[in-house]
């Protein structure tokens, strides 16, 4: 039996506050299309859409307040010397180990929205047909330390191996 030090185990790093943020406005912009769809049915076509418009916004109400705060108990990360951790998803809830020694390439991501926040997405890709571990919503200035630090590890770490 091999004991590996590598295991899934919970990551120990929140992610950027300023997430809680990010995560409104995207909620914001996904909740506001349907909402102004059934109001304009409503005014000019159909007057009970209205009421599902209502409905619309009301849940949307809803999903502002509780979906950035439940995001942010739920994601975490860490990197180590032998590895990078994360945990993500709200619905589909996801925990993911990389071995370094696994590790192909190491990205920084920002989108639009994550720019104005001043927030990164750290993106690592392995050989594993799971996908690319990806760390969403760190400051911008850490995630561009951390693609530093991982790409070098694992650099080291590929370099022992052979």
């Amino acid at each position: 039996m091999n004991s590996s030090p590598i295991g899934l185990r919970p990551p120990r790093n929140h992610v950027d506050p300023r997430c809680r943020r990010w995560w409104t406005a995207q909620v914001a912009l996904w909740m506001a299309g349907p909402l102004v769809v059934t109001v304009v049915l409503g005014l000019v076509l159909f007057p009970w859409v209205l009421l599902v418009a209502v409905g619309w916004a009301a849940a949307t109400a809803v999903a502002l307040v509780v979906v950035p705060r439940v995001r942010w108990a739920i994601h975490r990360w860490e990197a180590t010397d032998t590895a990078i951790y994360s945990r993500s998803g709200l619905f589909w809830e996801e925990w993911r180990a990389a071995p370094l020694s696994r590790v192909q390439t190491v990205d920084k991501t920002r989108g639009p929205l994550q720019r104005q926040f001043g927030l990164a997405t750290v993106v690592v890709t392995t050989a594993s047909s799971s996908g690319a571990v990806r760390i969403s919503a760190l400051d911008a200035a850490q995630a561009e330390e951390m693609v530093d630090r991982v790409t070098l590890l694992a650099e080291d770490d590929q370099r022992d191996a052979t």
